[in-house]
Formats: C-alpha cells, sequence, structure tokens
C-alpha cells in the first residue's frame, strides 16, 4: 500500500474525497482492531483539514463583502 500525504498539504476536495472513501471503507467493516482504528485517526484529521479548508474560505468571502459594503 503507498504512503498517504500528509492531511495538512490536501486541498479541501482531496481531503472531503479521501475520508468519503474512509466512510465507506469502515462502513463495509471486515478490518482489524488496529486497522479500523487508524482509518478512523485518519478520518478525524481529514474531517478537521475539510473544517479548516471551510473557515479559511468563509473569512475570505466575510472579507471580500467587508470590503464592499459602503463605509
Amino acid at each position: 500500500m503507498s504512503e498517504r500525504p500528509a492531511v495538512e498539504g490536501l486541498g479541501y476536495e482531496q481531503a472531503r474525497d479521501e475520508l468519503t472513501e474512509v466512510v465507506r471503507t469502515l462502513e463495509a467493516g471486515g478490518l482489524g482492531l488496529d486497522e479500523s482504528v487508524a482509518l478512523w485517526e485518519r478520518g478525524e484529521a481529514l474531517a478537521r483539514r475539510c473544517e479548516e479548508q471551510l473557515a479559511g474560505a468563509r473569512e475570505r468571502v466575510e472579507k471580500v463583502l467587508g470590503e464592499a459594503e459602503p463605509g
């Protein structure tokens, strides 16, 4: 199995897509406990990365909207 990229380096779409795959794999079952826990931890990190990316995008939009308001 190839090495997965660091979560911190993933863009939103990459993290979201991998998180979707993690959820599918966990739901399918058939993994050992250690593998399931490792996958769960990766999923948690991916979810946090998605939240960070969305928060950053939200801040940028709010900044643009704030600059566009008449002062």
